[in-house]
């Protein structure tokens, strides 16, 4: 089984994640991609984030209409520190027949040498990698922290929007419609459920 992982903090899940998870897919011949909503991001520590609860509802909301798509919620109902590194084997205990691959932006590519345990996590897993617009990789200072990085690195190419669940939030704070920036399930649960007002 070939299985990508696409964690986030989904506060809220929007079109750029659904594009991003089906792009890589598709491109990478996967059977599935599951949505593993973080539980308490190490790196968005004195940041406010929305219930955990809400957050996994509306993402099983974004992705019902896809089968190819999942949830998973170890990360939420583990205890902390929330790392990838140390969720990886959770996830592979569930899927033992499965080849991982941690589905990714290029900014969170970037970003890795700044995560808990990069190298240890790049022997975890594959990297499938799609190119965010506006997003400058330095090869040679990347190759310097992870020298292993382009073996365990797939490119998959397609369609990227520059949007994020930080802009949609003040978007909403404005009052401003978020018709087309998420799933209409999503739009939905959140005139429901005022998070961002």
């Amino acid at each position: 089984m070939r299985l990508g992982l696409l964690g986030g903090t989904f506060d809220p899940p929007h079109i750029g994640h659904l594009l991003l998870a089906e792009t890589v897919r598709i491109g990478l011949q996967l059977d599935q991609v599951l949505f593993l909503p973080v539980g308490d991001p190490p790196h968005k520590a004195g940041q406010v984030i929305s219930p955990a609860h809400h957050r996994v509802a509306m993402t099983r909301l974004a992705i019902e209409n896809n089968p190819a798509f999942g949830v998973d919620t170890t990360d939420v109902e583990r205890p902390r520190p929330h790392y990838t590194f140390t969720l990886l084997p959770l996830i592979q205990q569930t899927y033992p027949q499965a080849d991982l691959w941690l589905v990714l932006g290029s900014d969170s590519l970037r970003d890795l040498p700044q995560w808990h345990c990069p190298d240890a996590l790049l022997k975890q897993c594959r990297l499938a990698v799609l190119e965010r617009p506006g997003i400058f990789i330095d090869w040679v200072q990347l190759e310097r922290e992870l020298p292993s990085l382009r073996d365990h690195l797939d490119w998959v190419t397609g369609p990227s929007v520059l949007i994020s669940s930080t802009m949609i939030r003040k978007y909403a704070a404005a009052h401003h419609p978020l018709r087309y920036l998420v799933p209409e399930p999503v739009l939905a649960y959140l005139n429901e459920h005022p998070l961002y007002q």
